[in-house]
């Protein structure tokens, strides 16, 4: 009995041009596929934290500032609107992304807690200095080193970082107590209840004057020089490969133009001024 012939499984090549086509549409499609879960990232941040992030006075559920326009930038970049709102104090912020109802927050310290919880982008888009804050009549305390304050009194925002090194410190050397808010801590070391206050220059500053504080004096050696981060919480629907490498690449294109967030800053310290004059 003669035997049946072999069957050819293998599968028909497609003429190459379709062959194209067809390795083109389903890329497309992908792409597509997974652009559908972000139609939006809802970004936040340290709403008392001019002149990077601070509530809008026209609109108080927006926060407005450099960091809120280098959003404004990314969104372009990566062709995906960014909603940067006010989502309650710097704690809430950071709970609110653990929980993943934040996608962004635009602008974090590093620390490894809080990569469990959120992926940083690299490179940092901005450097920052955290400084020591003391009475304008507190003419006793010398800050040059960490240890010139072990055995006083401290106070800060809670939940703020300032670097795994100082932070590391801070917890065994000193004694730092955490409030609620910037308004708060300033308060605490006008009554005497602290003899200083760790917070940034800038953002410090910016709060001062709007609020005419002039007993409220910075000490000029900073605590800490720490990079400002972009990250993104684990549990967002835009957590994806895709998305994350269009997010860095724009991150890479801006730290290639140290103008721009230069620029980003002094706008923001203008508008600042300006709303400052008007209150």
């Amino acid at each position: 009995m003669p035997h049946a012939p072999a069957l050819n499984l293998r599968p028909a090549r497609l003429p190459w041009p379709l062959a194209i086509a067809v390795s083109l549409a389903l890329g497309l499609a992908g792409a597509r596929a997974a652009a559908q879960g972000c139609a939006q990232l809802v970004a936040s941040g340290n709403p008392e934290y001019p002149p990077y992030l601070w509530r809008d006075p026209d609109n108080e559920g927006r926060l407005i500032g450099a960091n809120a326009e280098l959003m404004q930038w990314l969104s372009k970049e990566i062709g995906v609107p960014i909603d940067v709102q006010y989502s309650g104090p710097w704690g809430r912020v950071q709970e609110e992304t653990r929980l993943g109802h934040l996608d962004l927050i635009a602008g974090a310290f590093f620390t490894l807690p809080r990569t469990e919880y959120m992926d940083y982008f690299h490179p940092a888009f901005h450097e920052t200095r955290s400084v020591i804050w003391t009475r304008g009549n507190n003419n006793a305390l010398k800050f040059r080193r960490w240890s010139d304050l072990v055995g006083l009194q401290g106070v800060t925002v809670i939940n703020n970082s300032f670097g795994e090194e100082f932070d590391r410190y801070a917890k065994d050397k000193l004694h730092i107590n955490q409030v609620a808010s910037l308004e708060q801590a300033i308060q605490i070391v006008q009554n005497s209840r602290a003899d200083y206050l760790v917070y940034e220059d800038s953002p410090g500053q910016a709060f001062l004057a709007r609020r005419n504080i002039a007993d409220v004096k910075m000490l000029g050696d900073p605590v800490a020089r720490e990079n400002l981060y972009l990250t993104i919480s684990h549990r967002s629907a835009c957590n994806t490969p895709e998305m994350r490498g269009r997010i860095a690449r724009a991150l890479y294109k801006l730290s290639r133009d140290k103008a721009m967030m230069t620029g980003f800053v002094e706008r923001a310290l203008q508008l600042w001024r300006k709303q400052t004059a008007k209150s």
